[in-house]
């Protein structure tokens, strides 16, 4: 197993894991080729979206690159990431979906939600958060809740968590190193503050789901980009997701 069974059980407890899988030269590979995403124009069919920030215009997500970039591909949808969220999940994995979420400096956060209403097809999943960057409580790390994962909670008309659960919840502030990981399950509550440090936050996202449920990868950029094009957006925040729980301005 490629995770030790105190970490097993930990993720089973707390709904989230943390912990070190690259380092070294990996590290700086993953900074080396976020880069080369980061700074990829508009005319590929990746998906690159912007907000409006107190420094100007800036990318705050790029997703769908893992069919134009090779060595990013392999080294979140093989190897020792797939492996270490089909031994939390109990089965193989598949990936469902993968972005980069930059939060560079004056980005706006992610208001408190749990990822599964955005994501149709499957009812659960692992995401795991790739730190890029250090990610602090300055520039914005996420914070989660331990052992809310076992369903979805009550939500606003945004998809997110409504406020009277949020005031009544304990939540931890999961700061990390370049190279560290964070796996969550897809009904673990959590958030993230705006970048209010003068170093960008970059991380990598990827999510997987059961490979049973069949590869939905297509299926879900599909989706999306169908209910992006037929329904009206009236919201002051920039959309990125299938609930606007980011907090970014348009421009």
């Amino acid at each position: 197993m490629p995770v030790t069974p105190s970490q097993f059980d930990s993720y089973q407890h707390n709904g989230w894991l943390l912990c070190r899988p690259f380092a070294g030269r990996e590290i700086q590979d993953l900074q080396q080729w976020v880069t080369e995403v980061q700074n990829w124009d508009d005319s590929g069919d990746w998906l690159h979206y912007r907000e409006m920030t107190d420094h100007g215009p800036k990318l705050c997500r790029t997703e769908n690159f893992v069919p134009f970039h090779s060595s990013l591909r392999d080294a979140i949808a093989t190897g020792v990431i797939l492996d270490i969220v089909s031994s939390l999940m109990g089965e193989q994995a598949s990936l469902y979906k993968e972005k980069i979420n930059y939060k560079l400096v004056g980005g706006a956060g992610f208001s408190p939600h749990q990822d599964a209403p955005a994501y149709p097809f499957v009812e659960t999943s692992i995401s795991c958060m790739i730190a890029v960057d250090p990610s602090t409580t300055e520039n914005g790390c996420l914070s989660v809740v331990d052992g809310q994962h076992h369903a979805l909670l009550p939500m606003n008309d945004r998809g997110c968590i409504i406020d009277e659960w949020v005031q009544d919840h304990e939540w931890h502030h999961v700061e990390m190193e370049p190279g560290d990981v964070l796996f969550f399950h897809s009904h673990t509550p959590h958030r993230s503050g705006s970048n209010t440090s003068q170093r960008d936050r970059r991380a990598i996202y990827p999510t997987f789901n059961a490979a049973s449920q069949g590869n939905l990868r297509d299926a879900y950029y599909e989706e999306k980009l169908r209910i992006f094009r037929d329904t009206a957006h009236t919201a002051s925040n920039v959309r990125i997701s299938l609930i606007d729980d980011f907090e970014g301005l348009p421009i």
